[in-house]
């Protein structure tokens, strides 16, 4: 029974995550009911330094587990249970007879579940008659937190009338729905102070007596301003919505009554039903795994939208169902589950399947998480399986991890905002002067002026001076323009437009372009300080290609450019896969290589025999099950590098194509050769190696064996010959970012092999300390090896991710990976990508408890701030993984960690949960004033793009989970780098010149009344016709704000993607600071002083016409206006860095149009009733020459003080983009590709360095600390394939 008590490893093994129970209860018994998730002490992660109200992911204890790691709950319902499955076949199995049905169990339809402790019976009745019930819907208020249920629950099979108190499948990541619509609309809008501010003007309006102007002027623009804003929302969330219906609407085969299978919608499936999953179909809901097309109940699954792992998991039903392989067997299971609640750890789970036997008593089945397929997970390389739903909708696992979609704010608007309230601090002030000023009047000059007939009770005045402020609040509350924030919108808008028809960014073989979902965020696109990214399928393709290899001291490539195929400048020739071929087929090949490696006859012979011993390896040595689907031959894998070796010796004519029990059958150029396979020493992260010991056709015993370079060259035999060939080509591999591995073999005696077998089996046998015994035994016959040479993989990665995150380190952004990778994965590509440079130093956290993780961040953090304290400065590089990581998100270690990690340049946490990626967010987000984006494809990125303040999600082939997440979606990484340093960058610039402008001009015309209040007695006379001044910001100074939102470049594309370094302009905030903002003001009261002043002085005492008249206050009224218009548009003229057509239309065409529309409407309007002020104005306006006199005169005052400054401070104080400007104008070359060049040259020499002392190695399948490959591998006789059960 050895190897059947082996097999128990595949259980717990196949989630990488699993370990023993270090805490199981004692004595727990039925009294005491279980309650789930399963409690044990747990680090509490960050609570209460992230309590605020932007904190929406779940944070208490009892949901957050260690991380990557499974945990046991010693509940009563799992000790009750049957043992494990492999502890003892004869009491944990039940014996089947007939078509795989149990022994001793009752499918017939009248055997109905009496009931039992766990839960009642259904009635007869009800059984028959299962009538799906809505679930009664309990009102909620917002304000009330979700009430989490204890205990355990309970699932009865086959019986869905008992199942209708749980949730639907429907899922939904959408911003609103009909509800929370207007609520939420309406505390986003009125978050914007200006909004609340025009609020309280319209709201004071509605007084009797206290506005001068009309009572909708103000509330009428604001309602058009919110409905523009809930279209745009509305329009968004849209989009969100057509996304989850897409989804919601995916189709399932479900078991119906009848035992067939019926298609349903994933939004319609129910806790209880059993679901037919097809192979590379998605996974509707999270399922407990009943059966299987594959031997043992086995399964493979993805799970890159879970964790980001591209590698196989093993998943494996319970011995207890996994002969129920038809719907007539499964449809007739009774009984029960009872389940832990829903949670949200990824890698745990504790359930009992209470199955009935003829004798009316449960018989217990325990689950773990190895019977559990999670949502989002996707089944590979498996015709089908069958699951039972325990959670569906937002209780699944994946929807558990993700978080509700956030209100987002960007930093610009936060400091409009705060801008706003000193703005109407400002005005206020202005209002009570203007008060003040009328009271004056009123109470000490009030007899000089009994005309007017004013009140002279000290409660009238009091009045008087209460409805005084409320009078002159409405009259300047338009130096807060009500347009800005449409103006604003509409800008947006058009930038994502912008964005979506860049070519630049268009995916051609997807026929996918960029699309922003959330235009409201496109100017914190450009003052980014931090990316986080997901690797798989972000930075890389979820693609392994066997790219080169180093055979008997030849290196041989798919691809052999031509310096390296020439062998120029003395480097060593390399050779191409034809070439190998050749070789391997007896032919001379080219250039004789059979000559390189002793020379004449004996060297061609030599090179052939390792070449053949290498291909052979390749093709034996592994744990890959062959497939056959359409004639062709598809491997399945639980390490995608695997699976790359294999299909490389296919390649190469060494095609692996059958699997028995206890051997493999391989094409060698056509003639089938059998392999048997003795034994498989398993690899592990320790070991790093894995070997197999097989019995060739000649009946020799051999050791294959393939592993990282460090654990190979040191069990190698004296005497080798390639060994520094090897070496060297290996530092080749590296320094290009390919994952390497040697390969060695050796010749192993019969006598040698009996000895070392019976050790083998007893290690084997061994219960406790197993994985230590085995790798024991495996070191007694990995000696003396034979190197053969070496394998190069490429993880391919998407293309231009180099230069992509190297052009954004430049930009000064931090870029950071989170993966769910292991380490050794991770960093090699951190290295491929050039995230990690050749110059870093590596700081690697592996830690595996609180307090060690605390010393060594201590002892660390403290070395680099000495180093660096003396000047000694050195780029570092972060890597740490998920359990160590979980330590350091600790409330206490938080701040420690996260000062380490800015000390580096690159940070690469390995082995995180969807939920530590969103902690890691936040913790940057909480602690600095920087702008975060976050970049993913898969569902397991989702909570960290919502936890960001901007979120890209990738349109990849992991499906559009994070697209349709995210405010911006790409199809490709390297489009990033348009997106941020162009788009970004303009976005940024264009939208503050923007708000600047808005502020200035309106505060430019709206002071001109201020002043004029002086001159009027404080009486709230104005200066301008009443729908002039309307025109003002509708018609006459609508254009220029949106040409510069829209057109403005401050420097072109090619300059800045060719200078990064200009990024930096928008990540210290040039464009928009507090200084910048009140210069503008300040400008602006200065202009509108000016303007007031000059035309006070010119009209001094009433300006005399030819005629002999005077000209009248509204002539003065309207000359100021046009001088106040024309001195507005010269500086939109004059801050333009992009002259176009549209710019030409919108400046010079805006003023006129104004001389053209504003004298036709002065000569109708009088005529139709209305603006009556304008009666013969006209011809006198516009024939008076001190007229045209004023309007060249007064803005070419105003205006030379800017230009006066704006010339001193390129020519004597130039920033950055000033300089760059000038490059352009003038297209001054670029002289820095010799120095490129020099870097290059001194790059290869870095590149060795490091490569010789960390060099990645391609391993990345699931471990464990039992090693059960070898058992599993037995269970698989391909050459039976047709005896597979179909599932119907």
């Amino acid at each position: 029974m050895d190897s059947e008590e082996s097999f128990v490893a595949l259980v717990n093994t196949a989630n990488p995550a699993t370990y023993k129970s270090t805490s199981p209860v004692q004595g727990s018994s039925s009294q005491h009911p279980p309650t789930y998730p399963p409690s044990q002490p747990a680090p509490s992660l960050m609570d209460p330094f992230f309590d605020d109200d932007e904190d929406l992911l779940d944070l208490s204890p009892a949901t957050t587990p260690r991380p990557m790691q499974s945990q046991e709950s010693g509940l009563p319902l799992t000790h009750a249970a049957a043992p494990p499955a492999g502890l003892d076949s004869r009491s944990a199995s039940l014996p089947t007879h007939g078509a795989g049905q149990p022994h001793g169990w009752n499918f017939e339809s009248q055997a109905t579940f009496p009931g039992n402790a766990s839960f009642p019976g259904a009635p007869p009745a009800q059984r028959k008659h299962t009538i799906r019930r809505r679930k009664k819907w309990k009102w909620r208020w917002p304000w009330e937190k979700e009430i989490q249920p204890t205990g355990e629950r309970v699932i009865v099979l086959n019986n869905s009338a008992m199942n209708v108190d749980f949730c639907s499948n429907f899922v939904s990541t959408s911003k609103y729905n009909v509800v929370t619509f207007t609520p939420k609309f309406l505390k986003e809008q009125f978050s914007k102070y200006a909004n609340v501010f025009f609020l309280f003007t319209a709201c004071i309006q509605q007084i009797p007596g206290v506005s001068p102007t009309n009572q909708y002027t103000t509330i009428a623009p604001l309602a058009v301003v919110l409905l523009a804003s809930a279209f745009k929302e509305v329009q968004e969330d849209m989009k969100r919505h057509r996304s989850d219906s897409e989804l919601n609407a995916r189709v399932a085969k479900v078991l119906n009554e009848s035992l067939g299978f019926d298609s349903r919608p994933w939004r319609d499936i129910r806790v209880g039903d059993i679901v037919r999953v097809e192979s590379d179909e998605f996974i509707p809901a999270d399922l407990v795994l009943i059966s299987s097309s594959e031997p043992e109940g086995l399964c493979y699954i993805e799970t890159s939208n879970l964790d980001g792992e591209t590698n196989l998991k093993i998943k494996q039903a319970s011995p207890q169902t996994s002969s129920l392989t038809s719907p007539a067997l499964v449809g007739r299971l009774h009984g029960c589950l009872r389940s832990e609640q829903p949670n949200n750890s990824l890698y745990t789970y504790e359930g009992t399947l209470d199955l009935v036997t003829d004798a009316g008593m449960p018989k217990q089945v325990p689950l773990g998480p190895d019977q559990l397929l999670l949502r989002g997970a996707q089944l590979r390389n498996t015709p089908w399986v069958y699951g039972l739903v325990v959670f569906t909708g937002h209780e699944t696992k994946l929807m558990r991890n993700a978080t509700a979609a956030p209100i987002k704010r960007t930093a610009v608007e936060k400091q409009v905002n705060v801008h706003i309230i000193f703005l109407f601090g400002f005005l206020l002030a202005l209002s009570i002067g203007s008060t003040i000023g009328a009271s004056i009047n009123t109470w000490f000059l009030s007899a000089q002026q009994w005309y007017l007939f004013q009140t002279s009770s000290f409660t009238g005045r009091a009045k008087a001076f209460a409805e005084d402020i409320l009078t002159f609040i409405i009259l300047y509350n338009n130096l807060i323009p009500i347009s800005l924030i449409v103006t604003t919108e509409v800008v947006r808008l058009q930038h994502a437009a912008l964005i979506s028809a860049d070519l630049d960014m268009y995916y051609e073989v997807r026929d996918t372009p960029a699309v922003v979902r959330t235009s409201s965020l496109v100017e914190d696109l450009g003052r980014v300080e931090f990316v986080f990214a997901d690797k798989t399928g972000t930075l890389t393709r979820n693609e392994m290609v066997f790219r080169a290899a180093s055979i008997g001291g030849i290196p041989y490539a798919e691809e052999v450019d031509e310096g390296r195929a020439s062998g120029e400048d003395g480097r060593e020739t390399w050779r191409t896969f034809a070439d190998l071929r050749a070789l391997l087929e007896g032919s001379s090949g080219r250039s004789g290589v059979e000559r390189s490696a002793s020379g004449g006859e004996q060297g061609r012979e030599c090179a052939t025999a390792v070449a053949h011993e290498f291909m052979t390896l390749l093709a034996v040595c592994h744990t890959v099950i062959p497939e056959v689907r359409d004639g062709k031959i598809h491997y399945q894998a639980s390490s995608p590098d695997e699976a790359a070796l294999v299909a490389g010796a296919e390649l190469l004519e060494y095609q692996f194509h059958t699997r028995k029990p206890r051997s493999v059958f391989i094409n060698v150029r056509g003639s089938p050769v059998e392999y048997e396979i003795l034994n498989v020493c398993e690899f592990n992260s320790s070991r790093k190696r894995m070997s197999t010991v097989v019995r060739a056709p000649d009946g020799k015993i051999k050791l294959y064996c393939k592993g990282a370079d460090t654990v190979i060259l040191e069990r190698l035999g004296k005497h080798q010959t390639f060994t520094e060939k090897t070496l060297s080509h290996l530092e080749d591999y590296a320094t290009e970012g390919l994952r390497t591995l040697c390969i060695a073999y050796r010749d192993v005696p019969e006598a040698e092999y009996r000895q070392w077998s019976t050790i083998y089996n007893q290690a084997a046998a061994t219960l406790s300390g197993r994985s230590e015994a085995l790798d024991k035994a495996a070191e007694l016959i990995e000696k003396d090896l034979i190197l053969l040479g070496a394998t190069a993989i490429e993880d391919k990665l998407q293309e231009g991710v180099p230069d992509t995150i190297h052009t954004l380190q430049m930009a000064g952004i931090k870029v950071w990976v989170l993966t769910g990778d292991r380490q050794e994965t991770a960093i090699n590509i951190g290295m491929s990508c050039r995230l990690i440079a050749e110059s870093m130093n590596l700081v690697i956290v592996n830690e595996e408890t609180s307090h060690d993780t605390s010393e060594f961040i201590s002892k660390r953090l403290s070395a680099i701030k000495n180093q660096r304290s003396t000047g000694e400065l050195e780029d570092l590089a972060l890597i740490i993984d998920g359990k160590s990581l979980g330590f350091a998100l600790q409330k206490e270690l938080s701040k420690s960690f996260l000062e380490l990690a800015l000390l580096c340049k690159a940070v690469i946490c390995c082995r995180v949960s969807p939920l530590q990626k969103a902690l890691v967010v936040k913790l940057v987000k909480k602690n600095q004033d920087s702008i975060l984006l976050a970049i993913g494809d898969g569902a397991n990125d989702v909570s960290m793009i919502q936890a960001a303040h901007v979120g890209v999600g990738i349109s990849g082939l992991e499906g559009l989970q994070a697209a349709r997440s995210a405010d911006v979606a790409i199809s490709q990484f390297r489009y990033l780098k348009k997106l941020l340093l162009v788009h970004g960058a303009w976005s940024y610039q264009r939208l503050s010149k923007l708000i600047l402008y808005s502020f200035y001009k309106n505060i430019c015309l709206y002071m001109t009344q201020f002043w004029y209040s002086f001159f009027n007695n404080f009486s709230g006379q104005i200066a301008y016709e009443s729908w002039t001044i309307t025109f003002y910001n509708v018609l006459f100074t609508v254009l220029p704000p949106f040409v510069i939102g829209i057109f403005d470049q401050f420097v072109s594309a090619r300059v800045l993607d060719r200078y990064p370094q200009l990024y930096m302009l928008g990540q210290k905030n040039v464009f928009f600071t507090k200084s910048v903002f009140w210069l503008w003001i300040a400008n602006a009261l200065y202009h509108s002083l000016i303007l007031f002043g000059f035309s006070v002085i010119i009209f001094w005492g009433d300006l005399k016409q030819a005629t002999g008249l005077d000209s009248g206050h509204w002539f003065w009224g309207t000359t100021l206006y046009l001088i106040v218009l024309l001195t507005v548009l010269g500086k939109a003229a004059l801050i333009s860095d992009l002259w176009t057509k549209y710019t030409v239309a919108a400046i010079p065409g805006s003023f006129v149009f104004t001389m053209i529309f504003l004298p036709l409407y002065a000569w109708i309007a009088p005529l139709l009733g209305f603006s009556t002020e304008y009666n013969g104005l006209v011809p006198r306006l516009w024939t008076d020459a001190v007229f045209y006199f004023m309007l060249l005169l007064v803005p070419f005052i105003c205006l030379a003080r800017d230009f006066a400054w704006k010339y001193y401070r390129r020519t004597y104080m130039p920033l950055s983009y000033h300089i760059a400007q000038e490059l352009q104008k003038y297209n001054i070359p670029d002289y820095r590709p010799r120095q490129e060049q020099f870097q290059k040259a001194i790059k290869k020499v870095r590149a060795v360095q490091r490569m010789r002392r960390n060099r990645g190695f391609a391993f990345s399948q699931t471990e464990s600390n039992r090693q059960d490959q070898a058992r599993l591998i037995r269970a698989y006789d391909t050459s039976k394939s047709e005896a597979r059960p179909s599932g119907y």
